[in-house]
């Protein structure tokens, strides 16, 4: 999965291929995700004594880095230093988490002002002039900020942040190596603790704790006892970028956290000597004299977090583009933040709960709870599903399948790939705001990076013939009639968004009659949903006398190349359609429908009306508002995994006993849906 070009080594790295790494610290060998980083990036790492040509490899400045550059001096071999990546985990690696990316430095560490490392020659002498590179680095520094991503991203961006208006005084951990390489120690910290004062008269001052401090890793430089009326110590997991929005002035030592304050629009006050210090981008205490050159924002994140680091697709075990990771390291966080609580579920059906504990359980399990006020009371997240939903659920998040579901009907109880929570309404439904139009109005303008993005995934769905459930289909029969060939899918009638996102218009033979109605001398082409024509839904018509063709046990995604023209109340073959550049007449109120990019002939909420691009609608549909599964790796994952994982058929299917339960469960919706209308 690559979101951004595939620039993956530094002109200051590039390392032979297999060169040998030897390791005196057992982190190498025990943590896996390293290893195989380091592999993926041309090292192999051995136990026992280097020869010539071979290299050390230590861990940053830890503890046990002493027993390399030992080795290295006597044997006079170079020295690889190895850190982690500045965006990691969700925690810290004392937590067990492996990384998503590390600094593979040959000339020194990037956080060491003692001597050049690879990532201050990148700075200093590479151009850094590519527009390319640089709008990268933009969309990045916007998506970063727009997730909520930093080093460590196990927070909830809804915390509540003190009232704007304080002085941000950063604390670290004792014993940090950056700290320590600035000279710095507790009494440098009780001095910026006095700028901070003096250069901010009346002003409030909150210091923010390190995170391992707040998880009872690691003692801080500030205390209890640095507090008083006027300085706040905050330990609660606020969001960095929240905190950035409401400060005044940012002082720091040498934290990460100043130089993602630069990117959310400050010139942080440095006490330090950290690598992004010395650029005209902080004010520094304490300068790097050889640092001279002035840099942009965009310039040393290209430098710092794009050309200079090694990030892993932990989803195709690859080395990465940032774009890849920042997505991955993005939908893991979302799960984290939405699943961590756990959840209680109402009225899903039996085959559902295991799909969904793998979904939504990974971090806290999933309960069930069918009466609304024993889970009310449990006291956590409550979903339902959405067409089970009643008054009696109010409060609860609804959940439905994703539109790139499976390879495989739902009705035939395929496990899903992606799900949508939606705690406003639900996409379908009209008749109310759901989150999905929230997101779409948000998309009215795309930023340059969030163009691209849309336009690499329809350019990727096109390509592969990918659908909501991809079935496949007998091939396309070669004597289609000619003329002007309009498809109308045929839908299941008792589905939800027909019975909530319909008028008059709200059944397959209604609809089929429209379309003949408006173009008697069309090539009319009616295609039955697959639940149909599997028995399991209803919705079956005689057709006769109004198309010319029923196409059964077609691939509907390969009838769209065939086609001039899609006439639906609601189905998503429509917005399929408009993927591929096919006009689109509505005779119901989808979700893709009012926005500017069909023909409308039923009535749509007045409340859509935002000029909307087919590239902001898909960002909204696909990107922003389900949540994706990989089956492989059992995690949560962006977009393009599953798309990547359809196209190759890497997905679940159905087996005999879902087929058997799936039937029994469509002849007593048949026979329920019968009753009503009878």
């Amino acid at each position: 999965m690559a979101l951004g070009p595939e620039i993956y080594d530094t002109p200051a790295a590039g390392p032979a291929k297999d060169r040998r790494l030897f390791v005196f610290n057992g982190g190498f060998i025990s943590n896996r995700r390293v290893r195989r980083i380091l592999q993926l990036s041309g090292y192999s790492l051995h136990l026992g004594m280097p020869r010539a040509g071979d290299a050390i490899a230590v861990w940053g400045n830890a503890g046990t880095a002493h027993r390399g550059l030992a080795v290295a001096e006597k044997r006079d071999l170079p020295v690889v230093r190895v850190e982690d990546a500045l965006l990691r985990s969700l925690f810290p690696g004392r937590a067990g988490e492996p990384p998503l990316g590390l600094l593979v430095d040959h000339k020194g560490l990037h956080f060491d002002p003692k001597q050049p490392s690879d990532l201050e020659e990148i700075l200093t002498a590479h151009p850094l002039d590519d527009t390319a590179l640089l709008d990268r680095a933009r969309g990045a520094i916007h998506r970063i900020a727009e997730a909520h991503l930093t080093k460590y991203s196990g927070f909830d961006p809804t915390h509540p942040a003190p009232d704007p208006g304080y002085v941000l005084v950063i604390d670290q951990t004792l014993g940090d190596a950056s700290v320590a390489a600035s000279g710095a120690d507790r009494s440098r910290f009780l001095e910026m603790l006095v700028f901070a004062q003096q250069e901010n008269p009346g002003a409030r001052i909150i210091i923010k704790t390190h995170p391992e401090t707040a998880a009872g890793f690691r003692s801080g430089h500030f205390g209890p006892e640095d507090a008083n009326d006027r300085i706040t110590l905050l330990t609660a997991p606020i969001s960095p970028w929240t905190l950035f929005e409401g400060a005044v002035r940012v002082y720091t030592v040498s934290s990460q956290m100043g130089f993602e304050a630069i990117f959310a629009g400050h010139k942080p006050r440095v006490f330090g000597q950290p690598f992004y210090a010395g650029w005209g981008l902080t004010e520094d205490e304490f300068p790097v004299q050889r640092r001279q050159r002035v840099l942009t924002r965009a310039q040393l994140f290209a430098g710092t977090m794009i050309l200079y680091p090694k990030w892993y697709d932990p989803h195709c075990d690859c080395l990465c583009d940032i774009e890849t990771a920042i997505e991955a390291m993005a939908a893991q966080t979302r799960a984290w933040r939405e699943d961590h609580r756990g959840w209680v579920a109402s009225d899903m059906r039996l085959w559902k709960r295991q799909p969904l504990q793998r979904f939504f359980g990974r971090w806290s399990p999933v309960t069930y709870r069918n009466n609304p006020d024993a889970a009310r009371a449990a006291g956590k997240p409550w979903m339902v599903w959405a067409s089970k939903e009643t008054k009696d659920h109010a409060g609860a998040v609804r959940v439905e399948d994703g539109f790139l579901r499976s390879r495989g009907l739902g009705a035939d109880l395929v496990p899903p790939l992606s799900l949508v929570c939606d705690d406003l309404g639900i996409y379908y439904d009209p008749r109310k705001p759901s989150r999905l139009e929230n997101h779409i109005v948000a998309r009215a303008k795309l930023r340059s990076d969030q163009s691209r993005r849309a336009t690499r995934l329809i350019a990727a769905l096109r390509d592969a013939g990918l659908s909501k459930y991809n079935l496949g289909g007998d091939i396309m029969p070669a004597d289609l009639p000619a003329g002007r060939r309009i498809l109308v899918p045929g839908q299941v009638e008792n589905d939800a968004s027909i019975l909530t996102g319909t008028g008059d218009v709200s059944t397959n033979l209604a609809l089929l009659t429209c379309a003949r109605a408006a173009h008697p001398d069309a090539v009319i082409l009616y295609k039955p949903h697959p639940d149909v024509e599997a028995g399991l839904r209803p919705g079956a018509i005689d057709a006769e006398g109004l198309a010319d063709r029923v196409l059964t046990h077609a691939d509907p995604v390969a009838l769209l190349a065939h086609v001039d023209e899609v006439w639906t109340m609601t189905s998503l073959l429509g917005f399929e359609a408009l993927l591929r550049g096919i006009k689109v007449v509505t005779l119901g109120a989808p979700f893709y429908a009012g926005w500017g990019l069909t023909e409308d002939r039923g009535a749509i909420p007045t409340r859509r009306g935002a000029g909307v691009t087919l590239e902001g609608v898909v960002h909204a549909a696909l990107i922003d508002y389900p949540r994706y599964f990989d089956p492989r790796t059992g995690t949560a994952c962006p977009v393009e995994v599953v798309v990547e994982r359809l196209a190759a058929g890497d997905v679940p299917r159905r087996g005999v006993t879902n087929r058997l339960l799936a039937k029994l469960q469509g002849v007593f919706a048949t026979q329920a849906h019968l009753w009503r209308r009878g």
